[in-house]
Parts: structure tokens; sequence; C-alpha cells
């Protein structure tokens, strides 16, 4: 059984993850209309990955005798003047996913809550490859700077990535 402050916690962890989820989301339509068809199916698929995440919380809340709640989406921002300040804002949500994972981290070892401790686990590693992931792009993105074949070139170089966890509604995939 959880222990409330544990349940609330991850419910927090519900909307961090909706969060994440809609911002990617909001980002895939961006990428869209500016032509980076590439970083819009990354994006879209990582908009997926994170409402998957967001997902695997409710099923461990419901089965270990919490309530999950659905929660409420402030409309993430929409307007970006570049692809740079696309990743850079990933990059930042993410690090504050990190933060909300590690405080999870915490809180669950200070209740020993050892089983929500050992599944929270998967969290602090996938937020580790994340991390790892938004940063080499954003690297690659300040060798390129603003030249346009360069960016063309990570573009094609995004859609590549992690093509494994495409759950579907690509719609760069459906042109």
């Amino acid at each position: 059984m959880l222990k409330k402050n544990v349940e609330k916690a991850l419910n927090q962890q519900i909307a961090t993850e909706a969060h994440a989820s809609f911002l990617y989301l909001s980002i895939a339509s961006w990428c869209d209309t500016k032509g980076f068809e590439g970083a819009a199916a990354f994006m879209y698929r990582h908009s997926d990955e994170e409402r998957m995440h967001m997902l695997k919380l409710f099923h461990y809340i419901n089965n270990s005798g919490g309530y999950a709640l659905a929660p409420k989406i402030e409309q993430p921002k929409y307007e970006y003047k570049s692809l740079a300040e696309v990743f850079r804002t990933v990059y930042a949500s993410e690090l504050k996913v990190t933060d909300s994972v590690n405080e999870l981290v915490e809180l669950c070892t200070k209740e020993r809550d050892f089983s929500t401790l050992n599944f929270i686990q998967w969290y602090v590693a996938e937020q580790h490859e994340e991390e790892v992931l938004f940063r080499s792009v954003i690297d690659k993105i300040e060798l390129i700077g603003d030249d346009g074949k360069g960016l063309f070139m990570l573009d094609q170089y995004l859609k590549t990535l992690n093509p494994e966890k495409n759950t579907g509604g690509e719609k760069a995939e459906e042109v």
C-alpha cells in the first residue's frame, strides 16, 4: 500500500510527464510548420514516449493501492525562433524532469518505500539517457550554427533517432 505522501508525489510526476509529452507535441507541430520533418518525427516519438512514462506511473499507482489522477495540463510554449531554441527548451525541460525523479528517489528512501524506489530506478536511468541525447543534439547544433545545409543534415539525422520508440501518429511519415 502506498503512503499518501508517496502517492501524491507519484501523481505529481504524472503531471510532469504529461507536461513533457505536450511540450514535445507542441514542438513537433512547430517543427512540422518550419520544414523540419525529421525533427517533427523525432518530437512526435518523444511525445508518445513521455505519455508512456505517464501511463507507467498510472498503472503503478493503481496497482499499488493508490489512485492515479489525470493532471491538468497548461498550454506549452509553441513559438520558437530556431531549432537551437527548441532543443535548449527541451533540454531544460528534461533537467526539470530529472530533478523531479530525483526528489521521488529521495522521498522513497526517506519513507523506506523500497518497492517504489525500485520502480523509480527505471526513470533514473531513462532521464540519464534523455539528458545525454539532448545534450548531444545541442552540441551538433552549436557546431552547425545557422548553416542551412547543416540544419538539413541534422534534420535527416533526427528522423533516424529512436525509430523503434515510434508508437504512431507521425504526421511527417504520413506525407
